[in-house]
């Protein structure tokens, strides 16, 4: 039977009455102080804070007291827990999410309450619970008077990732410049009009309009509109003063074509990468085919002093292995600051691997050049986390060569020892030799495209714990230099293999399975000694995991785990929120690992491991909900695959 306590939770003298006791004026005080500090109370109005307090009553649970069940029938009342931890076992939620820890601060069961039906969970204390009660019809009612509160029982998730965000940007306020703005789409930015003219304007009239209203960039569109070439003071140096062509020269003849551009529905990311890539500073922006606007490099960073096109380009012009060392220290200065920023992690990752890859292409070249390679004959991969595009500050190398069929054992060995200085130069600029040898300059690691073929026929045919181990970190291979043809023609091959061998997939699961999700049985984090666990280990490799394994079963192209989730969560017709929480809890998992390493510069050898305790109230929910998703998603592999 529930106990009641009067509101300075002692113990009440004699029997306990029939029913709980309301706060008093003391304890109302005390408790607008305690409810500040959670969500969503804090952003509540007094008088709407006033009107939930007074609704409720306050109750005392016992360990292993039951507060809801299913039995109990529809839902009358919701509960607050202002101390203790309350655990959901059994029913739907043992099945498919194994148990659930609420904790000090949580308010449950909403969804039950929301639809008017009972739980599917057995609630019970497993401490000393101190609880306030509020009822149902009440809390209807305050969603009606109270938008921040309706907010929070719709779009709770969404809530607490961005008041997450919102504490991240003001930690890293002094390297903040607009949060979201990477995010945005471009339509959405204040662009500026394309100046334009038509391929036979006069090369001189162009120069004097550029002139006169001091743009950087000179449009040619075609007769409907559409961007079909571009000039830029930077072209105009070599190709009109150097070329000594006439001023009546049409434009035609000395535009850059085919101009690259993005539509309204492109991001400011994909703008920022985009000109990274290629060197540029001005991208036209269209609708419907059509230039509706120019976005330039000062439009995305008009606040920052150091722009990712900046880091590219000091990565680009670097001559030696010293000088890319010393640019390399630029890749942990911008993600600092983007992350003051608001940027997410698919965004801050992505980034941090292209410069990655940027780094890496400027090191085959002058290795290249060094050694008498011709590049266009092979093929470098990127493997692992790198290979996914979802590289983090702390990482290892990861890397493997295509050479074509039929060479010859000298010129393999001469790659080999190309290779491997590649290798040693990426460990002198900040990316540890990889303790497992997966590196290209290891001769297992330098194979012909049909050596290739055959490894990975045989990790697919035998399915040992060694070859499940080499499918997890060689089947997420990208090409990032030379003939990348040598590594579509592996992909497709490589799917065809997986797709067409069961056996396969359930071995890839069972291997998944092995790898425990950092929740103890009760639903609580479950931490060591210290109050730690792996991010890493615990946590975003389990997303990782059975993404590969969906997208191997499912013939999945993409080697990036968001669109590996998204394109499996689609061919399996799920409902878009479900999918959409593995993205979710996969992203804050990778934040967390970023900010860790920024902050604490964490070493190669524990890079991943989190003090529970140190981060805020919202963020530890966040956390737990995320490895409860991470639980899902892995028992969600566990009925489809381990049969």
């Amino acid at each position: 039977m529930t106990s009641t306590i009067p509101p300075n939770d002692s113990p009440a003298p004699g029997p306990a009455p029939d029913s709980a006791l309301g706060p008093s004026r003391s304890l109302l005080a005390n408790l607008r102080q305690e409810l500040a500090r959670y969500t969503p109370f804090a952003q509540m109005s007094a008088a709407d804070l006033d009107y939930f307090l007074v609704q409720v009553r306050q109750q005392y649970y016992a360990p292993e007291e039951v507060l809801a069940e299913p039995g109990h029938g529809v839902v009358k009342q919701c509960f607050y827990i202002r101390r203790g931890a309350v655990t959901g076992t059994r029913g739907l939620a043992g099945q498919a999410g194994g148990a659930f820890e609420y904790q000090a601060g949580d308010l449950f069961p909403l969804g039950a309450a929301l639809a008017g039906r009972a739980v599917t969970a057995i609630y019970c204390a497993t401490a000393d619970t101190f609880v306030l009660t509020f009822p149902v019809a009440a809390l209807q009612a305050l969603a009606q008077r109270s938008p921040v509160f309706a907010d929070f029982l719709t779009q709770r998730s969404r809530q607490f990732l961005a008041l997450s965000q919102k504490a991240l940007v003001a930690a890293y306020a002094a390297h903040a410049m607009s949060e979201q703005l990477l995010e945005k789409q471009l339509g959405e930015l204040q662009l500026s009009t394309p100046v334009s003219c038509t391929p036979e304007t006069p090369l001189g009239d162009a120069l004097q309009t550029m002139h006169q209203q001091r743009i950087g960039s000179m449009l040619v569109t075609g007769a409907a509109g559409q961007p079909i070439g571009i000039l830029t003071r930077h072209d105009v140096l070599g190709k009109v003063t150097l070329a000594q062509l006439p001023l009546s020269t049409p434009m035609s003849a000395v535009m850059v074509q085919p101009v690259l551009s993005l539509s309204t529905e492109h991001t400011a990311q994909d703008a920022a990468l985009l000109m990274s890539r290629h060197g540029m500073r001005h991208v036209p922006v269209t609708r419907g085919g059509v230039a509706v606007g120019m976005v330039s490099e000062r439009d995305l960073f008009a606040m920052h002093k150091q722009s990712l096109r900046s880091v590219s380009a000091s990565l680009r012009a670097a001559a030696d292995t010293p000088a890319l060392t010393l640019a390399a220290h630029g890749i942990r200065r911008l993600a600092r600051s983007l992350l003051g920023q608001g940027v997410q992690a698919r965004q801050l990752t992505s980034m941090i691997s292209h410069l990655n890859d940027v780094l890496t292409e400027q090191l085959l070249k002058i290795k290249a050049k060094e050694q008498g390679i011709t590049l266009d004959r092979l093929c470098w991969l990127a493997l692992g986390s790198e290979g996914r595009d979802e590289q983090t500050i702390s990482t290892d190398q990861d890397n493997a060569l295509i050479l074509p069929d039929g060479i010859s054992q000298a010129e393999r060995e001469h790659i080999r020892r190309f290779a491997h200085e590649v290798n040693l130069a990426l460990d002198a600029c900040g990316y540890p030799l990889c303790r497992g040898g997966v590196m290209a300059g290891e001769p297992a690691c330098c194979l012909t495209l049909d050596e290739w073929r055959a490894r990975f026929r045989h990790w697919v045919s035998q399915g040992t714990p060694h070859d499940l181990l080499n499918a997890s970190i060689y089947f997420d291979f990208r090409p990032l230099a030379g003939d990348a043809l040598l590594a579509q023609k592996l992909r497709a091959e490589v799917l065809q293999a997986a797709r067409q061998t069961p056996r396969f997939h359930k071995q890839m699961a069972v291997n998944a399975l092995n790898r425990s999700v950092a929740l103890n049985w009760r639903g609580a984090i479950d931490t060591d000694d210290e109050g730690m666990f792996d991010l890493k280990l615990r946590g975003t490799a389990v997303f990782v995991d059975v993404a590969r394994l969906y997208s191997l079963a499912l013939g999945i192209q993409s080697t990036n785990t968001r669109q590996r989730l998204e394109a499996a969560g689609e061919q399996l017709q799920l409902a878009a929120n479900e999918y959409g929480a593995w993205v979710s809890g996969f992203e804050f998992l990778q934040m967390l690992r970023l900010r860790i390493q920024l902050e604490t510069g964490a070493s190669l050898s524990q890079p991943n491991r989190i003090q529970v305790e140190s981060l805020n109230d919202i963020d530890q929910r966040i956390l737990r909900e995320s490895l409860r998703v991470a639980r899902l998603l892995q028992q969600r592999m566990q009925l489809d695959y381990e049969r």
